[in-house]
């Protein structure tokens, strides 16, 4: 099956919900003694459990498993096991993007079966060339897997380069957007992208978005974006996923379960 048709299906079975796994500092007090990396795995596993049956979608920041060192890495790799075993679709969020064999390394550790790290999508940068990117593409087609490409972040610091125009009057978002849905036209991989959630998509050029490319939209919860308002996000029927994570994960270990049930039902409703 393609990443397109796995997502769909979690998407139907389960609704948009997307939850992070972010074992920020802060909220690692809450998960018991013993070293950072050993409360991350604990917080990570238990988001798994409590996300089973009750959302479709999960997405670990590999960045603050980074941190935590090579036991960091450890604890994530067992996040990711559990998350493959309970069937959710798994999105590494570690925003990866690079040329040539580089690219081709990361897709080995991410997309490949059987790598330690293996998930169902990888999120990455286009700002080397989408084109640039073309070897992590056909690594994750083959293997029924997808990337979410960067087109628009809600962070400040990314309008001067994602509003910039090209000679066509498009945006440099826009022109991400439309290589990525012309590589889905092509393979029907369903490759998806990343646009936060409190983002103005009009001013972006991405007023239009082809249903066959997913969304990935950051920023719900802790950001400023209501679940409530996902309608108004999703005009034209393209999946998009609502990313929620502090605002679930701030619950604490007894708590995570009934935010993500609660969280999916403001969806549904």
């Amino acid at each position: 099956m393609t990443f397109l048709a796995r997502l769909t299906a979690a998407v139907a079975a389960r609704g948009p919900l997307c939850v992070g796994i972010d074992p920020h500092p802060g909220l690692l007090e809450a998960w018991g003694g013993g070293a950072p990396a050993a409360r991350a795995e604990r917080l990570g596993r238990a988001v798994v459990e409590a996300a089973a049956g009750r959302a479709g979608v999960v997405k670990p920041q590999v960045a603050l498993f980074e941190a935590l060192g090579s036991p960091g890495i450890a604890a994530l790799e067992r996040v990711l096991a559990d998350a493959r075993d309970a069937g959710l679709i798994v999105i590494a969020d570690a925003k990866r993007g690079d040329i040539g064999s580089t690219n081709l390394g990361y897709a080995a550790a991410w997309l490949a079966p059987g790598s330690p790290l293996e998930a169902d999508a990888l999120t990455v940068s286009p700002y080397l060339g989408v084109g640039a990117l073309d070897g992590l593409l056909a690594a994750a087609e083959q293997a029924g897997k997808g990337l979410f490409v960067l087109a628009a972040t809600s962070n400040p610091e990314a309008a001067a380069v994602q509003l910039a125009r090209l000679p066509d009057g498009r945006t440099i978002a826009a022109a991400v957007a439309d290589a990525v849905a012309e590589r889905n036209a092509g393979t029907g991989a369903g490759h998806g992208l990343v646009i936060g959630a409190t983002v103005d998509r009009a001013a972006f050029g991405l007023g239009g978005l082809d249903s066959a490319t997913p969304v990935l939209a950051p920023g719900f919860g802790a950001q400023g974006a209501r679940l409530a308002d996902l309608d108004a996000l999703d005009p034209d029927d393209a999946h998009v996923l609502a990313s929620a994570s502090r605002s679930i994960l701030q619950a604490g270990p007894d708590g995570i379960a009934p935010a993500i049930a609660a969280a999916a039902a403001a969806l549904a409703r």
